[in-house]
């Protein structure tokens, strides 16, 4: 079985609710995944809008999850053991879609790692990156698109 990424409110290239985004509550929305490769010890989420004006805004960045459950409810924040980095905002948590033009897509892309990251809380989508790398066991991804409301 493929290591996939779903959630509950929107399906691969659908629109994503206005309750998850500026426009609504701006909660996370819920999220599933299936079972990951062998070997996995946690999990890290970055969330993205490769659409922004001028660089690739992040909306969230999540690591550490634990390999159970195999889900983030709506709203969560970070589980136990988790940690949770800085967004593009420059703050912690989640920050929904809120694209200043056009439709913007956003990339929920869930890694799942062999070890547990030595990060400390608040770290920057770059450091979190550079702290993955040699560590992917596999990648799952859902995309939903969003605009604002006139």
């Amino acid at each position: 079985m493929a290591f996939t990424l779903t959630s509950p409110a929107f399906g691969p290239g659908e629109w994503i609710p206005a309750k998850y985004t500026c426009d609504g509550q701006d909660v996370s929305p819920p999220l599933r995944w299936s079972e990951p490769p062998a070997g996995t010890r946690s999990f890290a989420l970055i969330v993205d809008d490769p659409d922004a004006p001028r660089r690739t805004w992040t909306h969230w960045l999540l690591f550490n999850l634990p390999v159970e459950p195999q889900e983030l409810a709506e709203g969560s924040g970070s589980p136990p053991g988790s940690r949770t980095g800085r967004n593009s905002w420059g703050r912690p948590g989640y920050g929904g879609p809120c694209p200043p033009g056009g439709t913007h897509r956003y990339f929920f892309k869930l890694y799942a790692l062999d070890t547990i990251l030595t990060l400390a809380a608040g770290a920057t989508r770059e450091q979190l990156q550079q702290a993955m790398t040699g560590h992917i066991l596999g990648q799952a991804e859902l995309m939903g698109v969003y605009s604002r409301r006139s």
